[in-house]
């Protein structure tokens, strides 16, 4: 029927007719159950977010390092990442609450511009593969397992200098970069991510200007900067299958950030259509070319190419790969790294021409579901059923992976510091949605990971909201840790790997002493 009413043999309409027949009750449910014996459990954070010493021991400067400096970034306070959390200089401190929370694995990000101040290999500095040499052997002395993001937002300024990632020079670049870290630390390594969502590189950063380079090319860059980006990743891939795979005994892989969006109405199918091309745009943007055929989806392909035609160019603002470059891209990650943190409505629309834009190729419009509570952050609400429903949409769109959940979290005002009782509930709905794809729907969900270990700098948003376990005073120079009830509910969620149900839960079985007397009632006014 769907197929019928569509014509468009390139949507699968399974996945969207299992999740949106679930009845709100199913969403609600609660259930009790764990996890698989191996689950990887973990927190995460990112170097220019945590680390501080911006300019210290020969580390040279990031984009993000150039923006924050500058007057009228629009962060609230003129906040920066500076000193953040100190972790540059308290790392022990960070060791120590990871062994308190007793985690197994531990997200981390190295910076690009501490390891080579210029971005390239020549200007290794020593000082800063030293301080990552400490903190892996650390974590491996904790029985700690380092899951390592190789580039996490913070380009090296002088790359920027050079064009960024509109140059594709900066290919090979990254190439060498990755082959670097590999080198140096995949013998210990073994978990590896080679960027963190490049859909917020290119479209952030390079289109809208939101973020870190802050170039507004809405209509072209962001196409060229993700093109690059996925051959950036394959290339890295393709050198640690070549050079260090059978030493090391690692895997790899890159993780993408994966809003859920629901139709706002199930019953239409070009509102189902409209869903199917928001997923597209922004999670098959990436995963498309990687998990499935080397090449972007072709709902994307065909949005392009039309509005660029309506907008007279002779060919689509989105480019192309060679049939050479699909085989290279193909399969390049060994499992399925994703960050999710809420879920839109989505509304088929006929966009604007003009000018042209990423956003006004989509043809549909995105807004929050209103009847989901609002967090710290605007349009970020807290609704854990879409969690769920984008880990099926990863298992039916590309072939049933394995699933790492990399980032998952909630921010809340950080004067609100101990008794975080809004992140608790987060946590205990997202987790169990996960538990649910795990156990229910078969998805194979295989860790998670807590977003994030701390309070750090939350980019745009600056020291105004915190994401983290662990509440840091940022107006002391000393940077106190302090848990917070968030992180000793998570750590019993760790320590029973998952939802074991309780005992005033548990179903009763047995017979009521004899002699019991069973009857019914009635009453004489209700009956004659």
């Amino acid at each position: 029927y769907f197929h019928m009413q569509t014509d468009d043999p390139s949507i699968h309409p399974s996945i969207f007719f299992t999740c949106l027949s679930r009845k709100k009750f199913d969403r609600q449910m609660y259930h009790y159950g764990t996890f698989p014996e191996n689950f990887y459990w973990g927190v995460s954070s990112s170097a220019y977010q945590i680390e501080g010493g911006w300019n210290v021991d020969g580390k040279g400067p990031s984009v993000w390092d150039t923006f924050t400096q500058k007057p009228g970034s629009g962060i609230p306070d003129n906040a920066n990442g500076n000193k953040a959390c100190d972790s540059y200089d308290r790392l022990d401190e960070d060791l120590y609450m990871l062994r308190a929370m007793n985690v197994k694995s531990y997200r981390l990000s190295l910076s690009w511009s501490r390891i080579f101040p210029t971005g390239r290999r020549a200007s290794v500095n020593q000082k800063g593969v030293d301080y990552y040499n400490r903190l892996i052997d650390g974590l491996l002395a904790l029985k700690i397992t380092p899951m390592v993001t190789i580039y996490h937002w913070d380009l090296p300024q002088a790359l920027q200098d050079e064009g960024g990632w509109e140059n594709e020079e900066m290919i090979n670049i990254f190439n060498d970069y990755c082959d670097f870290c590999f080198t140096t630390f995949g013998d210990r390594v073994k978990f590896w991510m080679t960027m963190n969502d490049p859909q917020g590189i290119a479209w952030l950063g390079y289109g809208s200007g939101t973020i870190p380079p802050n170039i507004v090319k809405p209509g072209t860059a962001p196409y060229q900067v993700a093109h690059n980006l996925i051959k950036a990743h394959a290339l890295a891939y393709h050198t640690y299958d070549e050079k260090h795979r059978s030493s090391q005994k690692g895997v790899v892989s890159i993780a993408l950030n994966a809003e859920w969006v629901e139709p706002i109405d199930i019953t239409v199918p070009r509102e189902i259509a409209a869903a199917d091309r928001a997923m597209q745009f922004q999670l098959g943007w990436f995963a498309h070319p990687i998990f499935k055929n080397g090449d972007y989806p072709e709902a994307m392909k065909a949005q392009v190419l039309v509005k660029s035609e309506l907008q007279g160019l002779s060919e689509s603002r989105l480019p192309s790969f060679t049939e050479e470059e699909k085989s290279f891209i193909k399969g390049t990650a060994d499992m399925f790294c994703v960050n999710h943190y809420t879920t839109r409505i989505v509304t088929h629309i006929t966009g604007p021409i003009t000018p042209d834009s990423y956003e006004n190729d989509w043809d549909f419009t995105k807004e929050e579901v209103k009847d989901s509570k609002p967090t710290d952050i605007k349009n970020q609400r807290a609704v854990s059923w879409g969690l769920r429903r984008v880990l099926n949409w990863i298992k039916e769109e590309y072939g049933n992976p394995e699933i790492y959940i990399t980032e998952n979290g909630v921010a809340t005002k950080s004067k609100t510091a101990w008794n975080d009782y809004d992140r608790v509930y987060f946590y205990k709905t997202y987790i169990n949605e996960a538990f649910k794809a795990n156990e229910l729907d078969g998805v194979r969900v295989k860790g998670y990971t807590a977003a994030s270990l701390m309070d750090s700098f939350e980019w745009l948003n600056g020291n105004t909201v915190g994401f983290g376990l662990y509440h840091v005073d940022f107006t002391n120079e000393n940077r106190p840790r302090t848990p917070k009830f968030s992180a000793h509910f998570y750590f019993q969620v760790m320590k029973n790997n998952g939802f074991p149900m309780p005992d005033d839960e548990k179903m009763l079985f047995g017979e009521f002493p004899q002699p019991f007397l069973w009857s019914t009632a009635t009453a004489s006014y209700q009956v004659k």
